[in-house]
């Protein structure tokens, strides 16, 4: 349902339970659920889509959704909202000239991608949104990204056997734990402002120098490679280091690491396996309690121990991450997810015509379409 100016006439948008065995998150929450009515627009909800998460059929009932088996949600649904990418059975059941919004790992799927076209499906994938002013309330990365930092202290936290602030008591002092950052991104510097207020003593590195000053903003003290070159491109992503760089590095984490408590990893390289920063002889120096939290694990991890889903122990150091960290605040995850989605179709939505329209032109819709 085009017009001759490519502009999309049909207003009614979808979506359908993940496979919650991986994915708890939801694409839209009763919270968002007014303003797409109120925008035009019809919702068509999976029956049970957010039962998981206490949001029961009848409260979206209430606000104006209507429920429905999956099999109509895919089949009536112009504009498909998911995180994950539908697999080959639900995406037989599309309708065709559909739209699909999610988050989508376009560099390892695009093969799968590419049957869409079958269906003429419009594919927008979120994790290829520009780094702009305009695209923040849509950047699903960053949104994401902080829960995980907090999330990863505090359960990094929560396995460490010591008081993690500085306690005066008559019996004596108990030091304040001590915390180091892998990563100053988004997650990183989470991870750096929770650890900072539940009194830990925070130390951070960074292959970005861009970032010394918002470690330093959150009371984090960033450990400098001597003679560093910048390593950030233009897109503002951490890029791979030289090896020069790699060798200063693992020097001085070596020695950071002999009065470092918890450590948490962050450092990714967008479409590459997670650079190997904790190396076996570095485990040497770390004493035994020590706890890891490794947010890159299912990209490889940052350690050379880590394992995705299990707590692996070395040297009396435990080592954690998850395939899916969000799944532990899937409430939380689920809202901010549901805002950046709403605000990105608003951005493809022509208040003044009530039609959407994909515009090229427009820098965040064509980065994050995928032809």
């Amino acid at each position: 349902k085009q017009d001759k100016n490519n502009s999309i006439l049909f207003m009614i948008i979808g979506s359908i339970s993940e496979n919650k065995n991986l994915e708890k998150r939801i694409s839209i929450v009763p919270d968002i659920v007014k303003k797409y009515i109120t925008n035009g627009f019809e919702l068509v909800l999976e029956s049970g889509i957010g039962s998981h998460l206490g949001f029961e059929d009848n409260e979206f009932q209430k606000l104006g959704c209507k429920i429905d088996s999956k099999e109509n949600v895919l089949s009536n649904s112009d504009i498909l909202l998911q995180l994950d990418l539908p697999d080959e059975n639900n995406f037989s059941k599309f309708k065709n000239n559909n739209i699909l919004i999610g988050n989508f790992n376009s560099g390892q799927n695009q093969d799968n991608i590419k049957k869409f076209n079958k269906k003429n499906t419009s594919v927008f994938s979120m994790e290829l949104l520009p780094r702009i002013t305009r695209a923040q309330s849509m950047d699903i990365l960053s949104s994401q990204a902080n829960l995980a930092g907090y999330k990863a202290v505090v359960d990094s936290f929560s396995k460490f056997s010591k008081a993690i602030p500085m306690m005066m008591t008559a019996a004596g002092t108990i030091s304040a734990a001590k915390v180091l950052v892998v990563g100053a991104g988004v997650a990183g510097l989470q991870a750096i402002a929770t650890a900072k207020r539940l009194g830990a003593i925070v130390y951070a590195t960074d292959v970005r120098m861009a970032s010394k000053e918002q470690v330093e903003s959150l009371g984090g003290k960033f450990l400098t490679v001597e003679e560093s070159e910048n390593l950030e491109t233009e897109g503002g992503y951490a890029k791979e280091a030289s090896d020069e760089f790699k060798n200063k590095q693992e020097i001085l984490l070596t020695e950071t690491l002999k009065k470092i408590d918890i450590i948490i990893c962050t450092a990714l390289i967008p479409g590459r396996e997670a650079p190997k920063i904790i190396k076996e002889e570095m485990f040497k120096n770390l004493q035994p309690g020590s706890i890891i939290y490794d947010l890159a694990a299912v990209q490889g991890g940052n350690t050379v121990f880590t394992e995705v889903d299990k707590i692996v122990e070395k040297n009396g150091v435990k080592i954690l991450g998850d395939a899916n960290i969000l799944n532990k605040l899937p409430i939380s995850a689920s809202n901010l997810y549901a805002k950046n989605i709403f605000n990105f179709v608003s951005n493809l939505y022509d208040k003044e015509n009530k039609k959407l329209n994909i515009n090229l032109e427009d820098e965040i819709i064509e980065k994050t379409f995928i032809k």
